[in-house]
């Protein structure tokens, strides 16, 4: 009879880091595709205010909502990014020592990274929770509710967090195997 049981069974773990590198990268990646659609309308409103311009005409709100437009697109796509390998790093000292000493340095960017950006989440929560309290709204035509465009940024900057989280935790169970997916 033969055994459905792998050679090498893997712990509970592992189970998690690899569940939550699945959702973490299902996350990252809707993140990337909203960031795409974003630049797509930036795409159509600069089209649309050219023509408006060519007839004597204005939205009034391009420079506004370029601008939201451009912080949420960067921080949503920042996860996906980082997951991809696509963030510019300087691999200097980590290509000097053997790649099975590499996870230490690995882990300590990481754990870094996590609260630095952990840190601005934290006090960006607090800056939308003001914003949406206090119905706060830009000083513009358009009154945009500040706390819509902060909110877009904070949600980026939580999943950057989340696949910061994983990408720890692949490294401490990995260790001297892991792959951060760079050369």
């Amino acid at each position: 009879m033969m055994s459905t049981t792998p050679a090498h069974s893997r712990g509970p773990l592992e189970t998690l880091t690899s569940r939550l590198g699945q959702l973490a990268s299902g996350l990252a990646r809707l993140g990337a595709w909203l960031g795409m659609l974003l630049i797509v309308y930036m795409l159509g409103h600069i089209l649309l205010e050219i023509a408006l311009r060519l007839f004597g005409h204005s939205t009034f709100v391009l420079d506004e909502f370029i601008g939201y437009s451009v912080a949420a697109m960067t921080f949503l796509s920042l996860p996906y990014a980082l997951e991809q390998g696509g963030l510019i790093r300087v691999s200097l000292v980590l290509e000097r020592f053997p790649k099975r000493w590499r996870w230490p340095f690995e882990l300590f960017a990481s754990i870094s990274t996590l609260l630095v950006f952990g840190w601005l989440a934290h006090f960006w929560t607090i800056a939308v929770q003001r914003s949406h309290a206090r119905g706060i709204v830009s000083e513009t035509l358009a009154e945009t509710p500040l706390w819509i465009p902060q909110g877009a940024v904070l949600l980026g900057l939580y999943l950057l967090c989340l696949v910061l989280v994983v990408r720890t935790l692949r490294i401490l169970v990995e260790r001297a195997t892991f792959d951060s997916g760079e050369s």
